[in-house]
């Protein structure tokens, strides 16, 4: 099942988000549901608060780079409980989008490596470097669980030209070819 993404404005996205523990009712539902939402919204990431729940968990995909990348085959990943332990590297700008933030993109600074500690759906520990837009994509979705938009990344001027797309956002007004919705 698909459900609709949380856009700007939705005071979901900016909460930080709690941890799960492996009782949480329908968890394999909802993960299945996650990677369904993100590949009719062609997402490479997706974050459960951009459903609408304020949990520590999270989805990858980057089959759609395969043809680029060789090495996205295997980055159908589930994070959950996800910590952010190391991030290395002179931070490089990459232009990236937000299914919560739709029709808007920007060059956002990270850093190219990181260490990340998160249970899988089997609730398996693992403690994995990733590099490269890998490590891009978690660090996006990560920030979700954290309540920090990419939008937050990027200068204060930016910001404000942005600030007429936004109001929009924050109140449907905006064509995608998904499923939104505006949580108040």
């Amino acid at each position: 099942m698909t459900h609709p993404i949380v856009v700007y404005g939705s005071p979901v996205l900016r909460k930080m988000a709690v941890d799960i523990d492996r009782d949480y009712e329908g968890l394999s539902t909802l993960i299945a549901d996650m990677f369904d939402s993100m590949d009719e919204s062609d997402g490479m990431g997706l974050a459960a608060p951009q459903i609408g729940k304020s949990i520590r968990l999270f989805v990858t995909d980057g089959s759609s780079l395969v043809e680029d990348d060789p090495s996205m085959i295997d980055f159908k990943k589930v994070y959950i409980n996800a910590r952010l332990i190391k991030e290395e590297g002179e931070p490089w700008a990459f232009n990236e989008g937000c299914l919560s933030i739709p029709n808007i993109r920007e060059d956002v600074m990270r850093k190219p490596r990181i260490r990340v500690q998160y249970n899988d759906e089997n609730w398996q520990f693992h403690d994995e470097y990733f590099e490269g837009v890998k490590a891009r994509i978690i660090q996006h979705e990560y920030d979700h669980t954290d309540g920090i938009l990419f939008i937050d990344r990027i200068s204060p001027i930016r910001r404000k030209l942005l600030k007429g797309k936004l109001n929009d956002i924050s109140k449907g007004k905006v064509k995608v070819d998904y499923k939104i919705k505006v949580l108040k």
